[in-house]
């Protein structure tokens, strides 16, 4: 879950190195570090905390020389955030930068250093003493590479410099992303577009258990046992408005506004001039024809899945299981005859997901990935795809790609029954009106998080059917970034046990937005005022209690597009009241990219 960014060129490396790092600090802000080759060696430059940490270190020495380097952005997986455990790590003449988890490294260090003492707590100091004790004896480094993936055992992108080859960087992929950009007079290596995409928009990917070897001018990619592969470049549009807040505070205020635009994006793409569903007719009828549906996601994907059940049992009378992928992946159940498996993925790189689609490949299921990124493992290897067109987001903490992927659920289900074709899309048009109205009413949820969630530790959200899944995103996201610990709760299980948190004004968010369970909530809410809970009512009745929030709900299908829109504002709130790193909350990174 680290950033890796790589230049080699006519210009000065180091700049180029620290901007690249800086737009991927959604992968980690644990640590950063550059590794800089000249004539001269190579420089080594490390910070704890945002690579922005390194500008005042690279001002202190000279680096102009340096046409060549490396660096990474670090989200720690083996030893703690320091200097001394952060990339770039180095042995004699090499220099490397990893994102991903090496499985045997403690089986390499028996075998292959039994008396060495290391620097560092990390798996990857292993690498590059590796590269450096495998380079002996004459031995090149393409073949010293490719010992090296013979070894490795586990998930990594790796980004290599070598002290006695300046002008030359060399990359090393398995499970992890990484992609080569090129340009005039100049080359590069990243783990996202994002981070080249101020240079180029030209990218090759690079495969699993796949080198290159890149120059200013030309790059070679081999195979693990030192074959050329050719592939072809595609090129990468993106605004980039996407990667700057412009006039916000934070990109995730920013992503949040953006979500009524993306919902007409998306019926943009998937509809035509009559509102009718356009989808690919062999997802269709893949879908039609199963006997079963498992959505396979983790974190918000993981709650989108859940609406999208809800879609696909109320509109198409199909079965679904929606099953945690780090779950799944190593305790599958039983597997129904004829099932159709969907991942859900906002980068396409989530290493759970990833595993899971491995699996029910080598079993000859039907995939289908929902994901935001074209240029990602999900995008490649599933059997068909859905983009949700959401732009790219920054902000760690998922809002827009969540409403995304629930509209795009709400669309698919509604491709499998013709009652629902237009009438879902006519739908989802207005649901992105209310959302745009409960946008412009940011001032009142300000004054609600103040009111209700400064100084607290702990908070309810409940909620029945649908409502109680837009619950369970509503909590994870005050959990992400404001650190309040908070339950999403189906409210019919209340007086089941975990009525018993209630204390004297503790908030409770209760939605409520179907009519069918709208008089049990009014009895949950009053049980739980009861007990001293202080209780805000998110509903889509117009009422004038001081205790309830109306909002304007098109249809109770799409009533999580809305509803949920209160409660990203709430902890958006909450977090700046509480002084919270809201683009890049503690311990979390945006693309889950290790199991």
């Amino acid at each position: 879950m680290c950033g890796i960014v790589g230049y080699v060129g006519d210009k000065e490396a180091a700049p180029i190195l620290v901007a690249g790092l800086c737009n991927l600090q959604y992968r980690g802000y644990d640590s950063a570090g550059v590794a800089l080759c000249s004539a001269d060696g190579v420089r080594t430059l490390k910070c704890v905390g945002s690579p922005e940490n390194l500008i005042p270190k690279l001002a202190s020495c000279a680096v102009c020389s340096a046409l060549c380097g490396v660096g990474t952005t670090r989200w720690a997986t083996h030893g703690k955030p320091d200097v001394v455990n952060a990339h770039p790590h180095s042995c004699g003449r090499f220099h490397v930068v990893h994102n991903g988890i090496i499985e045997n490294e403690k089986a390499l260090k028996e075998e292959y250093f039994p008396n060495t003492e290391f620097l560092s707590q990390t798996d990857t100091e292993v690498i590059a003493r590796l590269l450096q004790k495998f380079c002996e004896n004459n031995t090149s480094i393409c073949e010293a590479i490719q010992r090296l993936v013979g070894v490795l055992r586990g998930s990594y992108a790796l980004g290599i410099v070598d002290g006695e080859r300046p002008d030359v960087l060399y990359a090393v992929k398995n499970k992890s992303p990484l992609l080569i950009g090129c340009g005039e007079g100049f080359n590069m290596l990243g783990s996202d577009t994002v981070a080249m995409i101020s240079h180029t928009d030209k990218f090759y990917e690079i495969c699993d258990r796949e080198y290159a070897v890149i120059t200013a001018d030309d790059f070679k990619i081999y195979s693990s046992n030192g074959k050329e592969v050719r592939r072809e470049a595609f090129v990468v549009a993106c605004d980039i408005s996407d990667c700057t807040k412009g006039d916000y505070a934070h990109f995730m205020l920013k992503e949040i506004e953006e979500q009524p635009r993306v919902i007409r994006q998306i019926l943009s793409c998937y509809c035509d001039e009559t509102g009718k569903v356009n989808i690919d007719n062999e997802i269709i009828g893949k879908l039609t024809h199963s006997d079963r549906i498992y959505i396979i996601a983790s974190g918000t994907s993981y709650n989108a899945g859940l609406v999208g059940k809800y879609y696909f049992e109320k509109i198409c009378s199909k079965p679904v299981d929606v099953c945690m992928a780090g779950e799944f992946a190593y305790n599958m159940p039983p597997i129904s005859q004829s099932p159709v498996f969907i991942f859900v993925s906002q980068s396409g790189e989530t290493a759970d997901c990833i595993s899971v689609l491995s699996k029910i490949k080598e079993l000859g299921f039907a995939s289908v990935a929902i994901t935001n990124c074209e240029v990602s493992t999900i995008f490649r290897e599933a059997d068909h795809t859905l983009l949700i067109h959401a732009g790219r987001e920054i902000a760690v903490a998922s809002t827009k790609s969540y409403t995304a992927q629930v509209a795009v659920f709400a669309l698919l289900a509604s491709a499998l029954n013709e009652k629902y074709s237009k009438l879902i899309a006519k739908d989802l048009s207005l649901a992105a009106d209310a959302m745009e109205k409960a946008c412009s009413r940011k001032e009142e949820y300000r004054e609600v998080a103040h009111e209700y969630l400064l100084n607290q530790q702990s908070c309810f959200y409940i909620g029945r059917g649908i409502d109680y899944y837009a619950c369970l995103e509503a909590a994870l996201k005050l959990k992400e970034i404001a650190y309040i610990h908070t339950g999403g709760y189906a409210a019919s299980e209340l007086k089941h046990g975990s009525i018993a948190l209630i204390e004297q004004g503790t908030p409770v968010f209760a939605l409520s937005t179907q009519k069918i369970t709208s008089l049990h909530m009014l009895s949950n809410i009053e049980e739980v005022k009861a007990r001293g809970g202080k209780v805000l009512c998110i509903s889509s009745c117009q009422s004038d209690d001081e205790d309830c929030l109306s909002i304007e709900c098109a249809a109770e299908l799409l009533s999580p597009l809305v509803s949920v829109i209160p409660a990203q504002y709430f902890a958006y709130y909450a977090a700046l009241e509480r002084g919270c790193d809201i683009d890049r909350p503690r311990n979390l990174a945006k693309a889950v990219t290790v199991e």
